[in-house]
């Protein structure tokens, strides 16, 4: 399987990373970009400059689908021969219902299997993992649609905490603490890389990493 869960998108700090795990000339690379976890929030900005620094990267044949108007034949369809999933972040208790209405979960495990690549962006990541519940721990995002059952897709055996800096790392930590399943905290700056069974903490600063990963 490969991977890419990052905080923050395709920063300069692990853009050749990308690439590298890409492995492919990126103008022949297909990309599906779901920006579904972006549609409650009021500001957006971000998944044009995402779209933008994917150009600016080589990636042209960019295909938007969003998940809230798919089911899990249209998805599959349009999933069907891309390269990359990219999925963005935004409020990940909307994606994961979305996730799961669509039938997306099954569908991306079967694309890792076929050799694509997953990126996440923030809540992109964060439902990667065995939980989402990290999404509360900064009170940085709310459970809009009052989800009860937080399981991700469990693609990956830890949780993904983004965005993490001086202000909230303390808050993180005591949380990881109160939970079972292994939690990679990640700033701004640094993305986890998954290819088959190496699994790196890549980009700038300090890995941050809690309950033992035993993986890292």
């Amino acid at each position: 399987m490969k991977l890419l869960l990052t905080s923050a998108g395709i920063v300069p700090e692990i853009e050749k990373d990308f690439l590298s795990l890409l492995g492919k000339d990126p103008e022949s690379a297909k990309l599906i970009f779901i920006p579904t976890a972006a549609n409650p929030e009021l500001d957006r900005w971000y998944l044009n400059k995402d779209k933008i620094k994917l150009a600016q990267m080589g990636i042209i044949n960019i295909v938007e689908v969003d998940l809230e108007k798919e089911n899990k034949d249209s998805l599959a369809q349009k999933i069907n021969g891309a390269d990359i999933l990219y999925v963005e972040g935004g409020n990940t208790f909307y994606l994961l219902k979305y996730v799961r209405e669509s039938g997306f979960a099954g569908l991306a495990k079967q694309f890792l299997e076929r050799g694509g690549l997953y990126v996440g962006v923030s809540a992109g990541s964060m439902i990667a993992g065995p939980n989402i519940e990290t999404a509360e721990w900064k009170h940085a995002d709310r459970n809009i649609v009052d989800l009860k059952d937080l399981t991700g897709m469990d693609l990956v055996p830890f949780a993904i905490a983004p965005h993490i800096d001086d202000t909230n790392i303390g808050a993180t930590k005591e949380s990881a603490a109160k939970v079972a399943y292994p939690v990679i905290a990640l700033t701004d700056k640094q993305a986890v890389l998954i290819d088959g069974g190496r699994t790196e903490i890549i980009g700038a600063g300090e890995k941050l990493f809690f309950n033992d990963p035993g993986i890292i």
